[in-house]
């Protein structure tokens, strides 16, 4: 005979499918917290940074990957490249990409001086 029979499969044959599903159940678990803890946290940021990098304009104070404090002077929409004054007639260009952060100034808190209770 040239074609073998099929049977039905029996009661072990189904245990055996339910035991290959629960040894994936771990990795699919470690897949999901690595995409939640490490994964979707970086495509966040990239989105952020992506968005600061596209609002980049004349007068924002920046920190580029070097470390280089400046101020934007000019941004070249059809160029990757931004022209940054590091000082007093000091500019040089910079690649936008190299831009990590903008510097938001911080608004003093300071308050009036109490006066003293003896002097009045």
């Amino acid at each position: 005979m040239l074609i073998s029979p099929a049977y039905a499969q029996d009661a072990a044959g189904a245990a055996g499918m339910l035991g290959s599903l629960t040894q994936f159940a771990p990795l699919l678990l470690i897949f999901g917290v690595f995409y939640f803890l490490l994964i979707r946290p970086q495509q966040q940021r990239q989105k952020e940074v992506k968005a600061m990098l596209g609002a980049l304009k004349r007068g924002d104070r920046v920190v580029t990957g070097g470390g280089i404090l400046g101020t934007v002077q000019r941004v070249r929409d059809n160029a990757n490249e931004v022209e940054v004054e590091i000082a007093p007639n000091l500019r040089v260009t910079v690649l936008r990409d190299t831009i990590t952060s903008v510097v938001k100034p911080v608004a003093a808190n300071d308050a009036k001086p109490a006066k003293d209770a003896k002097a009045s």
